[in-house]
């Protein structure tokens, strides 16, 4: 992976504002993909025990973000992105620490288009999602 991608997943993604406000952390990051983890907190439920649907989403957005980010070069000269399109099917409830794995499908000099898995501690499918992405440049 270039530095540009990497710099791009620790120094924007994963140290903005929301991402550290949840706790979302890079666990590992590739080209093409990006694993992604979220510890459970009990501020982060809509009912005592289930982590918040829109949380799940913004870890999916962020992974996706990330992996979308992993491919990136200097001949690339992206100057930002951002998700176009996200579509989340939560499989069951998230009730421990999360993992989300991301994935990117398609890749165009303009967008990419990511699968993500979240998982949680038992190897659980807590949700299902595509995300596409914009680059700008």
């Amino acid at each position: 992976m270039h530095t540009l991608a990497r710099s791009w997943i620790d120094d924007v993604l994963a140290a903005s504002p929301v991402a550290r406000a949840l706790g979302i952390e890079v666990v590992s990051a590739r080209p093409e993909e990006a694993v992604l983890a979220l510890a459970f907190r009990d501020d982060l439920t809509t009912v005592p025990g289930v982590l918040h649907g829109g949380v799940v989403a913004t870890l999916v957005d962020i992974a996706g973000a990330a992996a979308s980010a992993s491919g990136l070069t200097p001949e690339d000269a992206a100057t930002g992105g951002a998700t176009t399109q996200l579509d989340v099917s939560y499989a069951d409830a998230a009730t421990t620490d999360l993992r989300a794995t991301a994935t990117v499908l398609r890749r165009t000099r303009f967008a990419t288009h990511s699968q993500v898995v979240v998982r949680d501690t038992g190897d659980r499918v807590v949700a299902l999602a595509q995300v596409t992405s914009r680059i700008f440049h």
